[in-house]
C-alpha cells in the first residue's frame, strides 16, 4: 500500500487571495469535482463549513478527507499569545475534520496580498525577527505536537522566507519535528531557485507537499514588468502538474526514495473562468498517475 496520498486544493475553485476568482462556484461542487477527478483528500477554503459536524458530513459522502489547512502567523507584528490563541482554535478544527497536518506561513510584513512588486518589495528579516519567527513556530509546534499534529511552515512568494537561503536558515533555527517543512514546488520555481536542490537538502523534514506548475513566460512578465504576487495569479504563472514546464519526475522519485509518507496536494490557483477546474484536476491525477505510477 503506497505511504503518499493524494489531495487537491480548493484554490483551482474559489481563490481565498482573489475571492472575485470563482466566486460563483459553490463549495458542493468543488469537494464533488475533487472526487470526480480521483482525489482522495482536500486542503480547506474559505467556502468550507465551519461547522465541523457539516463539513464532515459532506466530504464523508464523497470519500474526502481534509489533510491541511494555510495558517496565517503574525509572529513578527502580533504578541506571541495572540498568535497562539489563533493557532489553537485553527489546530482543534483541524484535528476535528481529520486534518493531522497544519501548514503555517508568517504573515507579519508579507506583500503576497498586496499591489506591490513581487520580487522587489519582497520583506527580509532583521535577526531579531528571525528569531521571534523560529522561536514562535517552535512554540506553535508544540502546541501541535500536544493534539499528534504536525506543523509545517509553507515558503511562499512575498513573504520574509521565499528563498532557499530562507528556507535553509528557517530549517536551521527551528526545531525538526517541531516545525518543519511544508514544500511547494511552484513557489520555488517563480522565486528562481533549484527546486531539486531544496528538496534534496530538506527530504528528511519535509512533511507536506504542494505540486504546482509554472508558466516561466507569465513569470518572466510579472518580473520584468514588476508585478503584484495577485496579478502574475491572475495571469496565470501557476497551473496544474503536466500543464507547464516543470518536470515532475525527479520530484516524485527522490519524494519516493526519501521514503516520504504523507500527502501530495495539487496546488494551482488559476482563474476558474479560463481553466475549468474540473478539467485541470483530471489534467493532474493523470499526470501523477503516469509519472508516479499512483
Amino acid at each position: 500500500m503506497s505511504t503518499i496520498r493524494l489531495a487537491i486544493a480548493p484554490i483551482g475553485w474559489t481563490n481565498d487571495d482573489l475571492p472575485e476568482l470563482g466566486g460563483e462556484i459553490p463549495f458542493e461542487q468543488c469537494v464533488s469535482e475533487m472526487a470526480l477527478a480521483g482525489f482522495q483528500g482536500s486542503e480547506v477554503g474559505n467556502k468550507y463549513p465551519k461547522d465541523p459536524a457539516v463539513l464532515n458530513k459532506a466530504l464523508k459522502l464523497r470519500g474526502l478527507t481534509i489533510c491541511n489547512a494555510w495558517f496565517s502567523s503574525f509572529l513578527t507584528t502580533k504578541p506571541l499569545k495572540e498568535v497562539e490563541r489563533e493557532f489553537i482554535a485553527h489546530r482543534d478544527f483541524l484535528y476535528e475534520v481529520g486534518a493531522r497536518v497544519i501548514g503555517a506561513a508568517e504573515q507579519g510584513n508579507s506583500i503576497q496580498g498586496k499591489p506591490l512588486p513581487i520580487f522587489d518589495a519582497k520583506p527580509t528579516y532583521t535577526k531579531d525577527q528571525w528569531k521571534m519567527v523560529a522561536d514562535g513556530l517552535n512554540r506553535l509546534g508544540q502546541l501541535a505536537q500536544e493534539k499528534g499534529m504536525q506543523l509545517t511552515y509553507h515558503h511562499h512568494m512575498g513573504t520574509g522566507i521565499q528563498t532557499a537561503e530562507e528556507i535553509d536558515t528557517l530549517m536551521e533555527m527551528t526545531e525538526p519535528g517541531l516545525c518543519d517543512l511544508l514544500y511547494d514546488t511552484g513557489h520555488l520555481v517563480f522565486s528562481g531557485e533549484d527546486h531539486i536542490a531544496v528538496l534534496k537538502k530538506w527530504a528528511p523534514r519535509i512533511k507536506h507537499v504542494h505540486l504546482k506548475d509554472v508558466r516561466p513566460d507569465v513569470v518572466a512578465r510579472a518580473k520584468k514588468e514588476k508585478w503584484s504576487f495577485l496579478q502574475a495569479v491572475k495571469s496565470g504563472a501557476f497551473t496544474v502538474p503536466g500543464d507547464g514546464a516543470i518536470d515532475f519526475t525527479p520530484v516524485f522519485d527522490t519524494l519516493k526514495k526519501a521514503g516520504y509518507r504523507g500527502w501530495w496536494v495539487v496546488e494551482a490557483e488559476q482563474d476558474p473562468a479560463k481553466a475549468n477546474p474540473l478539467e485541470y484536476a483530471i489534467k493532474a491525477r493523470s499526470y501523477i498517475r503516469d509519472k508516479a505510477g499512483i
